[in-house]
């Protein structure tokens, strides 16, 4: 459903994404993982429009797009079929939590108030957070907020969920349980992109690892074989430094 063939993109001189290949099937779960400064956040950003490909093109729905020259038109359309989940969670601080899932239901899809609210309970009940649907953002956990904007994501129905490390503000108990929503998404068939440090979240919950340095793929492939056979030497010394780190934080 979502092919990308040779994206590049540049900060002045600065070459973050060398000519990136990333093909995403109906019902993938896609694991982005790779040292700090790789590529994988801008990568991800790139691929909703939050920052602008230099180079490259994009078929999404058996549609093509030039990502160099794409209209505000095409950008808003494709928009509609996907959602992001940002790591700080991006909540309205003055909104509840209902209302920030209905925010943009109401107002970027035109969807009456009261089937957008519906919709929204529908979603934060799915996360475990219709209890705390008046809740305002400062009166819920990180985790909790993470949830709600997960639900913000799935409200929309969208056809692919981009994850930018949806853990990485939150401390290991919470994480636990924004992973388990997560699970149970792709477990429903969701098909997600999920930029991630999670090694846990990328060997047992994704069906597709893609390693990436320098701006460039280094690796991709399930993760069963990409954590037990790597082919990459550069795959196979990342892995053995995550590992050591694992074993010195145990």
């Amino acid at each position: 459903m979502l092919e990308i063939r040779n994206i590049q993109k540049s900060f002045g001189s600065l070459e973050v994404l060398k000519g990136v290949d990333l093909t995403v099937e109906k019902g993938d779960v896609v694991a982005i993982i790779g040292p700090s400064g790789s590529g994988k956040a801008t990568l991800l950003r790139c691929v909703n429009f939050l920052e602008r490909a230099g180079n490259g093109t994009m078929v999404f729905d058996r549609e093509k797009f030039d990502l160099g020259h794409i209209s505000k038109k095409e950008i808003a359309r494709l928009r509609k079929k996907t959602a992001f989940v940002f790591q700080n969670y991006n909540l309205f601080r003055n909104r509840t939590a209902l209302e920030n899932v209905t925010e943009g239901l109401i107002v970027a899809r035109k969807i009456p108030k009261a089937a957008a609210i519906v919709k929204a309970r529908q979603a934060l009940d799915k996360v475990g957070m219709l209890g705390r649907e008046h809740h305002y953002p400062h009166q819920l956990s990180g985790g909790q907020q993470q949830r709600v904007a997960i639900a913000r994501a799935i409200a929309a129905d969208p056809e692919i969920i981009y994850f930018d490390e949806p853990t990485s503000a939150l401390d290991p108990e919470l994480t636990g349980e924004v992973l388990a929503v997560m699970r149970r998404l792709a477990e429903e068939g969701m098909t997600m992109l999920v930029v991630t440090h999670e090694m846990s979240f990328a060997k047992n919950v994704s069906n597709k690892v893609v390693f990436m340095e320098h701006g460039a793929v280094v690796e991709s492939n399930d993760p069963r074989d990409f954590f037990e056979h790597p082919r990459q030497e550069r795959t196979r010394e990342f892995l053995r430094t995550i590992r050591k780190n694992m074993d010195i934080a145990g």
